[in-house]
């Protein structure tokens, strides 16, 4: 099928994983996971609809966005973020999903300072403690926002989520859930908490049904990606 029958798919489902929440959350913003796929296919997919697109890497969106030709589109870092590329990133990228350290908050905060911006972020907790994933643990999320908030050229506007690869994606829910828990305690005393991002194609539904109201799907919309060798 093409993108813009798989995008009018997904938003589907968004919609039905919406009507079975016990509890009304809001609205789900659906961010077109572009990493390893062609300009031509973000521009297919931002002609079918998309106003949010995401991409993991830092250089590939670089070279990406300068043949886009597209305006109007809501520019998202959902991939890890090295502090020596945090310059970059501010000038390319409107939300980054990733931070995960307080060296990693500074080094954007200075970058987004040297350029007259305020960088808005969320801050991803790896909440399963996955050793081989990034994000911040739970035990440690507090003095990261803690830090954040002295910052003047960052501002904290939400929480990111990455679950397992589960075999069985209802394993997923109990993190979630745990997830939006967080992210409303959080919010309690916070003005400007607004986005909780958490999950990708395999998991979507679920996520919808536990209070994400921004996911990250990428292969449903596109497709398998291509991968590159690393030279090309």
């Amino acid at each position: 099928m093409s993108v813009k029958e798989n995008l009018k798919l997904v938003i589907e489902e968004i919609k039905n994983a919406k009507n079975r929440r016990n509890v009304d959350y809001g609205d789900v913003t659906l961010v077109a996971v572009t990493k390893n796929h062609s300009v031509d296919l973000m521009r297919e997919a931002i002609d079918s609809g998309v106003t949010n697109i995401g991409e993991n890497r830092v250089q590939e969106a670089a070279e990406k966005f300068q043949i886009l030709e597209r305006d109007g589109v809501t520019k998202h870092l959902i991939g890890h973020l090295q502090t020596n590329k945090a310059k970059q990133a501010v000038k390319l990228f409107d939300l980054i999903h990733s931070v995960d350290s307080e060296n990693l908050a500074t080094a954007i905060d200075k970058a987004a300072g040297n350029i007259g911006k305020v960088q808005d972020v969320l801050i991803q907790v790896n909440l399963a403690n996955e050793e081989t994933k990034f994000g911040i643990n739970e035990d440690n999320l507090q003095n990261l926002i803690d830090t954040i908030d002295t910052l003047k050229n960052i501002r904290l506007r939400g929480l990111m989520l990455i679950a397992p690869n589960y075999a069985d994606v209802e394993e997923c829910r109990p993190l979630f859930r745990s997830m939006r828990k967080i992210f409303e305690q959080v919010g309690k005393t916070r003005q400007d908490f607004d986005f909780l991002s958490m999950g990708m194609t395999h998991d979507y539904k679920i996520a919808v049904e536990e209070g994400a109201n921004i996911v990250r799907i990428g292969t449903a919309i596109f497709g398998e990606r291509i991968y590159l060798p690393a030279n090309q």
